[in-house]
């Protein structure tokens, strides 16, 4: 996937904590900048896969098409 996004880490006592600007919901902490990282792909993963699942629901048992798409910046 193309699609690029921007993480943000802020050290603070207990590590640091982590976002991602594109994807509000989506953010995480860890005792150090690594395990942040870590945290935050995985945050990113259950955010996507809520979405999806919540879009599923909305939409019902009406038909629909579904595909994927590739976003390029």
């Amino acid at each position: 996937m193309d699609l690029q996004c921007t993480a943000v880490f802020r050290r603070v006592p207990e590590g640091y904590i982590a976002f991602i600007e594109e994807f509000p919901g989506a953010n995480t902490q860890g005792a150090s900048l690594e395990e942040a990282r870590t945290n935050l792909r995985e945050a990113v993963a259950l955010v996507v896969e809520a979405n999806r699942v919540m879009a599923r629901k909305d939409a019902g048992g009406g038909a629909v098409i579904r595909e994927p798409i590739t976003v390029t910046a």
